[in-house]
C-alpha cells in the first residue's frame, strides 16, 4: 500500500506540533519587506509590526513559485520514493501559489491538487481534517480522501476581525474616510471567504472583547459548524483575557476540542495586531 503524505502551504498557519505530529510538508509563502524577499517563517510577526510602526507601511506578500513545487514534491518523493502526494492549497481566488502548484505538478506522478478556496485556519480546518481521516483509517484510498476533502471544502467556514483598521487602510483596502470614520466609531469590519475570496460581510462597533463574542455567537448562529473540532485564530497582540473568554464560550456551545492557531507573518501583514479569527466545518 503506497503511503498518503499531505501538503500545504505555510498560509495554513498551522501550529508546528500538528505538523509535526501528521507529517504535513509546508511550502512557504514569501513576505516582502524593505526590498528583501524572506520565506514566510524567516521572518517574525514581531518584525512586521514593528516595520509598521516606524514606516506607516507593511510588508508585501508573494505566491509560492513553481520552483519552490518542484523542490517540495521531489522532495517528498525522495523521502517516500512510493508516496501518493495530496497537495491541499491555498485559495485560487487570492493568490498565484495554486496555479504555480498546478504547474509543478504535471512532472510528477501520483501527485493530486485540492484548491481549498480557503486561507490560514479555514486551510488549516481541511488539512487537518484530512489528516485526522489518515489517522483514524491508515489504509484509506487515495481517491477516497480526496473525495472526502474535497466534499467539506464548501461545507468550511472561516470569519476573522482585525485588531485594527491600520493594515487594512496601509494595504490599500479601506479610504482614507472609512478609515477615519471607523476609527471614531471603533468599528471593526469581519473578513470572510466567499467562493474563495476575502470579503468584509458585516461590521462590529465596540472593543474587542465585546466585538468578539458577538462574532463568535453570529458565527455559530449562521453555520451548522461540527462540535467535534473549531479552530480559533489570533495575531499576536490579542489579549489572553479574550483568547480565554472565547475558549470558554466555545466549550460552552459543545465543543469537543478547540485549537488555536496563531497568524503567521504572511496573513499578518493583511489582518495586523490582536485580531481574532474562526473556522470550522459545517456538518
Amino acid at each position: 500500500m503506497k503511503r498518503i503524505i499531505l501538503s500545504t502551504e505555510s498560509g495554513a498557519d498551522l501550529p508546528k506540533d500538528l505538523v509535526e505530529k501528521h507529517q504535513i510538508q509546508v511550502v512557504p509563502m514569501h513576505v516582502i519587506m524593505e526590498g528583501k524577499d524572506y520565506l514566510d517563517g524567516q521572518l517574525s510577526v514581531e518584525e512586521v509590526f514593528d516595520f509598521h510602526s516606524r514606516t506607516k507601511k507593511i510588508p508585501s506578500t508573494a505566491a509560492t513559485n513553481i520552483h519552490e513545487y518542484e523542490d517540495l514534491f521531489t522532495k517528498i518523493r525522495t523521502e517516500y520514493p512510493d508516496s501518493i502526494i495530496i497537495h491541499i492549497g491555498y485559495t485560487s481566488k487570492a493568490s498565484a501559489s495554486f496555479q504555480s502548484a498546478l504547474i509543478a505538478a504535471e512532472n510528477f506522478d501520483n501527485l493530486f491538487l485540492v484548491d481549498t478556496l480557503n486561507v490560514t485556519g479555514g486551510l488549516g480546518a481541511i488539512v487537518m481534517y484530512a489528516a485526522s481521516l489518515l489517522e483514524e483509517e491508515p489504509s484509506i484510498d487515495h481517491v477516497r480522501l480526496i473525495e472526502k476533502i474535497e466534499s467539506v471544502v464548501p461545507k468550511t467556514r472561516l470569519a476573522f476581525l482585525p485588531g485594527s483598521l491600520d493594515f487594512l487602510k496601509a494595504g490599500g483596502r479601506v479610504s482614507n474616510l472609512a478609515y477615519i470614520g471607523g476609527a471614531l466609531l471603533k468599528i471593526k469590519p469581519c473578513i470572510e471567504l466567499k467562493e474563495g475570496k476575502l470579503v468584509s460581510t458585516r461590521k462590529y462597533r465596540g472593543k474587542m472583547n465585546i466585538v468578539a463574542e458577538k462574532l463568535l455567537r453570529d458565527y455559530l448562529d449562521e453555520y451548522d459548524i461540527d462540535r467535534k473540532q473549531l479552530y480559533l485564530i489570533y495575531s499576536i497582540g490579542l489579549d489572553e483575557s479574550i483568547k480565554k473568554q472565547m475558549e470558554e464560550l466555545a466549550k460552552e456551545f459543545g465543543f469537543e476540542h478547540v485549537t488555536w492557531m496563531q497568524a503567521g507573518a504572511m496573513i499578518s501583514t493583511h489582518a495586523g495586531p490582536g485580531g481574532f479569527g474562526i473556522a470550522g466545518i459545517e456538518k
